[in-house]
């Protein structure tokens, strides 16, 4: 596919919304963060396996470098004699491919020189044959099946910054499990992709024996442009535009009719029995309950909690806004509910309070 995902420049101080490489890169901070679009794809899209999809793919591909880079210090440890001697032998090959030292313009070029070192480290210590992907019973069993040995090689294994062994098996492990638990036919949490797309990662795992991060690319780009598509112009309606959840939003809306209700009912009540007009300022109340509530509902947000800075991520959890950007726009946002919010109030309360009583 022609498209890739951009990559942003973290340098810049943004002064607009984030795209969705930026929440997905956890360069956003709260409510536009990769935690809150995670609970709105979950919640409000019901699609979060997408999501869960992307960033599987992105730890495998971290996966792969954690492996690279250890190939390339082992190598290095056994052999220190060849950095003196300035030879150019698999020391030297190596480097390039090392995570730290790679050049390129961008992340993408480090992608690919990590893709292009697997297929080649692939073809001498992991052929096709050894696969165990073309004879996997996909009705019976979804979890990967790899060989549970593990390789004590210095060349096939890698300390993580966690402190666990990555091997040549798991970055197998890793890519048979996104694999089967996201693109095959029936998997666990199964995601709808092009047919010519899900056939080429198919036969580059089961039969080629591949397990390089470039075997998920067009995978990958398909569903960041899905979500960038479908998903995140509603996440930014919801998160840099409002404040509340469905529930919230929902809630609101019952409570400003039934106050709205009330208001109207006890607002004709003291006019048909011709009560002073200061007897029927009462009314105010009901009425600023009922459109606060109402425009709160109409808008998706509301202007107190945005004024003291915060935003509804689940049902009456709230965090602060971090987002500079996205507290002025709420800011301003609120600003203008609130000048709506007086305007009617006051047109309506004026209308019931001012209007000549009549006693039936």
């Amino acid at each position: 596919m022609a498209h890739r995902t951009p990559t942003p420049d973290i340098t810049i101080q943004r002064n607009r919304l984030p795209n969705l490489y930026e929440v997905l890169s956890r360069q956003t901070k709260p409510p536009v963060d990769l935690f809150s679009f995670y609970i709105y794809m979950r919640d409000a899209q019901r699609s979060v396996d997408y999501l869960d999809f992307w960033l599987d793919v992105s730890q495998h591909m971290s996966l792969c470098r954690h492996y690279v880079r250890g190939l390339h210090r082992s190598v290095l440890a056994e052999t220190p004699e060849l950095e003196k001697s300035g030879s150019k032998r698999s020391s030297q090959v190596l480097d390039q491919y090392d995570d730290s030292v790679m050049a390129g313009p961008s992340a993408a070029d480090k992608d690919t020189r990590v893709s292009a070192f697997l297929r080649g480290d692939n073809g001498s210590m992991h052929s096709p044959s050894q696969s165990l992907g073309s004879n996997f019973d996909h009705q019976n069993n979804r979890r990967s099946m790899v060989d549970s040995t593990q390789d004590t090689s210095p060349y096939t294994q890698d300390q993580s910054p966690s402190g666990t062994t990555v091997t040549r098996q798991d970055i197998r492990a890793s890519a048979e499990k996104i694999l089967y638990t996201y693109l095959l036919q029936g998997s666990e949490r199964e995601i709808i992709i092009p047919v010519g797309i899900l056939e080429e990662v198919t036969d580059s795992i089961e039969n080629q024996g591949r397990d390089d991060p470039e075997v998920f690319d067009n995978a990958k780009d398909y569903v960041f442009q899905a979500m960038e598509r479908d998903a995140f112009p509603g996440f930014l309606r919801a998160k840099a535009l409002g404040n509340i959840v469905q529930p919230s939003m929902m809630l609101r809306l019952v409570v400003g009719l039934v106050a709205l209700f009330a208001a109207i009912w006890t607002a004709f009540v003291l006019i048909f029995l011709d009560m002073s007009r200061s007897t029927r300022c009462w009314v105010i109340l009901p009425f600023t309950i009922a459109i606060y509530f109402l425009v709160s509902h109409q808008y998706m947000l509301d202007p107190i909690q945005a004024l003291l800075g915060y935003s509804e991520y689940t049902f009456a959890n709230y965090f602060k806004v971090k987002e500079n950007f996205v507290n002025r726009l709420l800011t301003r946002r609120a600003i203008m509910c609130l000048m709506w919010i007086v305007i009617i109030d006051a047109a309506v309360c004026c209308l019931f309070i001012f209007v000549p009583g009549k006693r039936l």
